[in-house]
């Protein structure tokens, strides 16, 4: 029985194109994918009829916009095509732009509505686009926590470069649609949440209005209401800059949301209850760590059916998953895909206008365990194992032939319970009540 009547099966390439430093690392050459066309055929056989797929700033134009090479999306634009797969065009994703700009500079947002005009020229039969992937976790990793270009590590950077991501995505999107008016926007972010100690309460409560941030603004719902308005303002961003937003809203037709294991966090000012772990300093507390919630016995934890019901209670527009990916041994993975399969036929079945599941990671992805901060820590295999001479498929193949195929899956190790719901998950000590 189809237990997700009405919900898709969309694939993804992890294509991140991160710079740290002055040193770039491309998921896409990493995993084989640049030298071989042929994987569009395999995903075609598998099934997939819509593709999030890679037209990367940094790829096409790295000197220069008036030198754009076409060469590699001319190929598999073609081919995508010719299979019968949509593509959801990305052009940024984790990445700062070519070393002629940056996240933090005046230059990116125009930067890439120009490119964003030019790819919609090139292919005007394409109609989905995410020009700017996951904004807010970008910012997060490249302007507050330090680990991506341009390396900041305060408030200001994090908003400067937040703002300048939706600038880019509010002017690429109105540059692709004087060229095809009937582009869509797949506006994609992780989704979790923030849980504490009461300590912690204020800090939880900031990040929990945090995490809304790239669709609160770009959906012009960002005013001085809004509970971080000062918070932005306080950090550089001009009234007027926000007004733009508001003037001008780009409501995306599609929330894509992005949900991980590792999503859901947990913040804790006991210190010496979490040894190893570093101690952050947050807007509302001076001292404390931050550390998945899964982990934490007796912590909290909301789970992916409820925060995406949250997310649509709050917009009340289409929603997709648009990253679904476990980091584990296969009977997780297939275990992890499956539940995700099912929460979305939940939703689906219960009014939430939730469109696709994304199988992410077609290829697998490298050292994401890490944050991408080192090349050739790891690698985890997704529906096919990238380490040999030619992709292998995987114990998710079949699962994800049949979801497309019937809609449904069966075999015994969907019997077991995940990690994630047994005991072995615990890391560290009770959580505070």
């Amino acid at each position: 029985m189809n237990q997700a009547a009405g919900v898709e099966v969309w694939g993804g390439v992890e294509c991140t194109h991160r710079r740290v430093g002055d040193d770039y690392s491309d998921q896409l050459v990493r995993n084989g994918h640049w030298d071989r066309p042929g994987d569009l055929d395999r995903f075609a056989a598998l099934g997939l009829r819509t593709l999030r797929y890679p037209v990367l700033w940094e790829h096409v134009a790295p000197e220069s916009l008036d030198r754009p090479d076409w060469r590699w999306p001319d190929e598999r634009l073609a081919r995508l095509r010719a299979l019968g797969i949509t593509p959801i065009v990305g052009l940024v994703h984790h990445g700062s732009g070519p070393r002629y700009t940056a996240l933090d500079q005046p230059t990116f947002a125009p930067g890439l509505a120009r490119y964003a005009r030019l790819v919609a020229e090139r292919y005007p039969w394409v109609t989905d686009y995410t020009p700017v992937n996951e904004p807010l976790t970008t910012a997060r990793f490249s302007g507050l926590y330090g680990l991506w270009y341009p390396h900041g590590r305060a408030d200001a950077p994090f908003v400067r470069t937040l703002l300048n991501q939706l600038h880019a995505t509010r002017l690429a999107m109105r540059a692709i649609r004087e060229v095809n008016p009937a582009a869509r926007l797949v506006q994609t972010e992780d989704l979790g949440q923030a849980h504490g100690t009461p300590a912690l309460a204020a800090q939880a409560e900031f990040e929990n209005h945090r995490r809304w941030l790239t669709f609160d603004i770009l959906a012009g719902a960002f005013t001085p209401a809004h509970p971080l308005w000062d918070y932005l303002r306080g950090h550089g961003i001009g009234a007027e800059e926000l007004q733009a937003f508001v003037d001008e809203p780009l409501v995306p037709d599609v929330l894509g949301l992005n949900h991980y294991a590792t999503s859901e966090r947990y913040l804790d000012e006991r210190l010496d209850r979490y040894p190893g772990q570093p101690a952050l300093r947050g807007r509302h507390h001076p001292a404390y760590v931050d550390v998945q919630a899964l982990r934490v016995a007796g912590a909290p934890v909301a789970g992916p059916e409820a925060l995406l019901r949250t997310a649509w209670e709050r917009y009340r527009r289409p929603l997709a998953i648009t990253e679904c990916h476990l980091g584990c041994t296969r009977e997780e993975q297939v275990r992890w895909l499956y539940q995700m399969w099912q929460v979305a036929g939940r939703l689906r079945a219960g009014g939430v206008d939730l469109r696709a599941l994304t199988v992410w990671s077609l290829l697998g992805a490298f050292d994401w365990d890490n944050l991408l901060t080192r090349d050739g820590a790891s690698y985890e295999p997704g529906v096919f194992d990238v380490r040999g001479a030619q992709p292998r498929p995987t114990a998710l193949h079949p699962l994800v032939h049949s979801l497309i195929r019937t809609g449904d899956y069966a075999h015994p190790v969907l019997a077991e319970p995940g990690w994630w719901q047994r005991d072995i998950r615990y890391d560290w000590p009770v959580a505070a009540a």
